[in-house]
């Protein structure tokens, strides 16, 4: 497995493989052979750019269902985490059976890294260069 492989996915680096063996081909010196590497290299960063543009243009949008998709993971990590700390707990003690056991893992990592986020952004607001 090559190392496009590993950071675009196989479906994705085959055709940029493909691309690269042809240009062997064409290029015979080193600075030629480095010219290519370079132009390949560029070839394979060229999705994740466009992902971080559109993440960029996403959070820029005025309406809830485009922009609205990370609060709306806070709202439901929030919901969840309250019901398995304070309203589950409650329902226990008042009624004697124990209720749903939610798999918190994954919401705590959800919110871990969110938070996380958060906290930069806090940052940025307290230095001044938020915009």
């Amino acid at each position: 497995m090559g190392i496009l492989e590993k950071i675009i996915g196989g479906a994705a680096a085959q055709p940029i493989e493909a691309v690269g063996k042809a240009l062997d081909g064409l290029f015979t010196s080193d600075e030629e052979r480095l010219d290519k590497q370079a132009l390949l290299t560029r070839l394979a960063q060229q999705p994740a750019a466009l992902q971080v543009e559109l993440n960029k243009i996403e959070a820029a949008h005025r309406s809830t269902f485009v922009a609205g998709w990370r609060p709306f993971l806070g709202w439901v990590c929030g919901v969840g985490l309250s019901f398995a700390y304070v309203i589950n707990p409650i329902i226990q003690w008042v009624t004697g059976q124990p209720g749903p056991q939610l798999p918190l893992n994954f919401m705590q990592e959800l919110v871990v890294a969110m938070l996380g986020l958060a906290g930069l952004r806090t940052w940025e607001k307290h230095t001044g260069r938020a915009k």
